[in-house]
């Protein structure tokens, strides 16, 4: 098969509570259409698998269709159908990953399996078309933090992660000890607007170096305090609460993401994961690039949480590399970070 330099392919994302596809023409996105069932999940304070499944089956086929619509593309002149395989719910996986075998082997076209990982680290290609590897990616979402080297496309080499909570997973449980809806990071976020940094709680790993992150600690200080404060009837505030834990979240993702970038001798720091959504850490990744005259590269914020745009875009990847996945491929509920 003769590879293009700029195929169309048809992204699929199905890994949690969003139903997700996009178009891209080469790294150009064409269309970027999401069912959400968020809203069901949040009555139940967290995802609910079995519903997901349910959500992602019925919502598959429009999602498609709709992004083929607005991308002004016939499924005929597609190239390839590149769709997440893991990490991510099973159930969830097998719907989008089912519905993309058919399609590809419908059209006789290749089928791309994306390791959603991978997905996030791609979503700064849709950003800026140009860019190119080397660079030093943060890596922070709900399932894995992570600072990575880049070294080609397809190659990176992780310098340091979470020894144990993912910094989104952390933003859910203190949501949810501050009595804030779930999915809990824009609320976490948009709290701390209105606090102070006043609530003094730990430094992840202080006086170690290296790009280890622990979340753990951290969590259970906020839970600690808050509980310590109710069962003592003593006033406190919610908003400064939220302040206080936003900051010491994510101050050292900047600073470690930088650090990584200086030691490696790259310009340009880029960011991925539904975290890499929040303003604060954005703003404080800007000022940390601008310190050193560092390159910042972020996706927009639609591109840091789950989306079929960041799968079509690590598929551009896997088909310029000539990877392309059997009819037999299976979904993984766990991926390792490599």
């Amino acid at each position: 098969m003769e590879l293009k330099e700029n195929p169309i392919i048809l992204g699929i994302e199905s890994s949690c509570d969003e139903t997700a596809a996009a178009v891209i023409c080469g790294r150009r996105l064409l269309s970027d259409e999401i069912i959400s069932s968020a809203t069901v999940q949040a009555q139940y304070g967290g995802v609910v698998p079995e519903i997901a499944s349910r959500a992602h089956t019925d919502a598959v086929d429009e999602v498609v269709a709709r992004a083929l619509a607005s991308a002004n593309v016939k499924k005929e002149e597609l190239d390839a159908v590149a769709v997440t395989y893991g990490a991510g719910l099973l159930g969830a996986l097998l719907v989008g990953l089912s519905f993309a075998k058919g399609f590809a082997y419908g059209l006789q076209i290749p089928l791309i399996g994306v390791d959603h990982i991978r997905g996030h680290l791609a979503a700064c290609y849709l950003e800026e078309e140009t860019l190119k590897p080397p660079f030093v990616t943060l890596l922070a979402s709900g399932g894995h933090t992570a600072v990575i080297y880049v070294k080609t496309e397809t190659e990176f080499e992780v310098l340091g992660s979470t020894r144990d909570d993912a910094a989104g997973e952390a933003f859910d449980k203190v949501a949810r000890v501050l009595s804030l809806p779930y999915p809990g990071g824009p609320f976490v976020e948009k709290l701390a607007r209105e606090g102070n940094d006043t609530v003094v709680l730990p430094k992840m790993l202080k006086g170690q170096g290296g790009y280890d992150f622990s979340y753990s600690g951290l969590k259970t200080a906020v839970v600690n305090f808050v509980h310590t404060k109710e069962q003592k009837g003593e006033p406190w505030n919610r908003a400064d609460v939220a302040c206080s834990f936003q900051k010491a979240a994510l101050d050292i993702l900047a600073q470690k993401a930088v650090e990584g970038a200086l030691e490696k001798g790259v310009d340009t720091v880029t960011a991925g994961g539904g975290v890499v959504a929040n303003g604060y850490l954005r703003e404080k990744l800007a000022k940390e690039c601008a310190k050193y005259r560092l390159k910042l590269v972020l996706p927009e914020r639609r591109h840091c949480t789950d989306n079929a745009a960041m799968i079509a875009a690590e598929g551009l990847v896997q088909y310029r590399a000539g990877n392309f996945a059997p009819l037999s491929l299976n979904a993984k509920a766990s991926i390792p970070l490599r």
